[in-house]
């Protein structure tokens, strides 16, 4: 475990800061501090722009929200949708919906995961994999496999076409659809509609499965390296089905701790205010949220495809489950917690989805014509919470009588993993950068830590207010008119 909070003597230090992150999503930082001999005294993950959509939501009506704060994402605007009507169908008042919507929600559900994980292997990290983290950085990007690798290139983008394709059919547009709403949906899926998304379907689970195999290949070839990179302990957290199997769209919340005890199980996700606390630091825009039994030191997890896998007792679908079982064995009865796992979990989630897509393409209630549920006593409170691509997504909001919304709280995804991205890019710092020359290779290799949790900076910025902030008026001769501070501490 790294602790490099602060700095002894911080102005004798050597500053670097690699800005901007590249190949994620949403604009970050990373900042290390050095001394003379290039040994690592600090590493911070900075998110440096802020959305605040927790705020300027307040005072929109309630059936607004769901197609209102799904623009907090090009990427994953379907999970912030869903998540969003799901808290809107309580306060609404719909408690069941019909099997119809459901599962036309979750077929748009999994075609979310499904883009969006093929996006973030193939697109932003497959570079580093296929490539080399040192290798030139004008060929290390998409263009550059696709010259080396063609056949690979080709897969991920028409396995993210894909899932987008079935986006547009339940939402009514790949991004920022409307399909969910409410009580139900208010699109039904055509005969036609379904048989073209079925036509494509099988090779897309053979694609999904090589790529899966193409992450085992090199964990297998260079397990000293790819199993323990950025390796730290933690506890995980997702949502489990009430059997115990892996559910995107529906659970209970479980937590595992770092020998894979368990810290809680089947928590109603409503009461997750019970278990988990929020906290927040002055050189970030995301909050740091934790375990409230460990505390703010000891109660950070991880969420998303590396903790989802190892948290459920089994994946309902036949091929993932059957490699979800080889990555597990790799811990010889723990955890496993290199940060290169992500990605061989984030795959076999991929292959499972395709698997779901199939199975639900297959059921005869996707076709049928009842969207919406019955409607009974409206509430004035409730949270949604679905497992988003990135990891559990908590949305949560109170709304008056005048149906107007009076209080708004979300974990993103990549909250939930924020003081695990700093972990991560410590235990990198420490193992590959201590005492060496700084390159561009190496400072890569921080960027490989944070993009393995497949990061969207954009969703995780509400922390408004807590931020210090200083602001100097200069007239035309550059000279100090008036400075404005808040939260800076005694002036300097």
């Amino acid at each position: 475990m790294f602790r490099l909070e602060t700095a002894e003597n911080p102005q004798t230090l050597r500053r670097i800061a690699i800005e901007p992150l590249t190949r994620v999503e949403g604009h970050g930082k990373v900042t290390l501090l050095l001394d003379d001999a290039d040994h690592v005294h600090q590493v911070r993950l900075h998110i440096v722009e802020f959305r605040g959509f927790e705020i300027f939501i307040e005072g929109r009506p309630f059936w607004e929200v769901p197609v209102t704060v799904q623009r907090l994402c090009g990427i994953c605007p379907v999970s912030h949708l869903l998540a969003a009507t799901k808290a809107m169908d309580l306060i609404a008042g719909y408690d069941r919906l019909t099997p119809t919507a459901e599962k036309i929600r979750r077929l748009m559900h999994y075609g979310q995961v499904m883009q969006s994980h093929a996006l973030h292997f193939f697109h932003l990290s497959s570079p580093d994999l296929l490539l080399g983290f040192d290798s030139e950085p004008t060929r290390r990007n998409i263009v550059g496999v696709a010259r080396e690798f063609p056949e690979i290139a080709k897969q991920g983008v028409f396995l993210r076409k894909y899932g987008q394709e079935v986006i547009r059919h339940t939402a009514g547009k790949r991004i920022h659809g409307t399909g969910a709403v409410p009580g139900g949906v208010n699109k039904g899926i055509s005969r036609a509609e379904r048989d073209e998304m079925r036509r494509d379907i099988d090779r897309m689970i053979e694609w999904a499965l090589s790529a899966v195999h193409l992450v085992a290949e090199l964990h297998r070839a260079k397990p000293e390296f790819y199993d323990h990179f950025g390796e730290f302990s933690s506890a995980m957290m997702s949502l489990v089905a009430a059997d115990g199997a892996m559910d995107f769209y529906h659970g209970g919340l479980r937590a595992l701790d770092a020998d894979g005890g368990t810290i809680f199980d089947g928590v109603d996700y409503g009461g997750y205010q019970q278990v988990l606390e929020e906290q927040v630091k002055p050189w970030s825009y995301m909050k740091f949220p934790h375990i409230r039994s460990l505390g703010p030191e000891n109660g950070w997890y991880k969420v998303g495809p590396l903790a989802r896998v190892q948290t459920c007792d089994r994946i309902p679908t036949p091929l993932a489950e059957m490699e979800r079982r080889k990555l597990v064995a790799r811990g010889e009865g723990k955890p496993v917690m290199g940060t290169l796992y992500y990605h061989w979990a984030r795959l076999i989630e991929l292959l499972h989805a395709t698997e779901v897509i199939r199975d639900l393409l297959d059921d005869p209630d996707l076709l049928g014509s009842d969207l919406m549920a019955d409607k009974g006593e409206r509430r004035s409170e409730a949270v949604g919470v679905i497992e988003a691509p990135r990891g559990t997504l908590f949305h949560h909001y109170r709304v008056d009588e005048n149906d107007q919304v009076t209080f708004c709280n979300l974990i993103v995804s990549t909250t939930n993993n924020n003081q695990a991205m700093n972990e991560a890019i410590r235990s990198v710092a420490l193992s590959h950068l201590d005492g060496k020359t700084i390159t561009e290779g190496l400072l890569n290799h921080i960027e490989v830590a944070i993009r393995a949790y497949d990061p969207c900076l954009s969703c995780a910025t509400h922390a408004l207010g807590k931020m210090p902030l200083e602001v100097d008026l200069v007239d035309a001769e550059g000279t100090l008119v008036q400075r404005a501070r808040r939260n800076m501490g005694p002036a300097r």
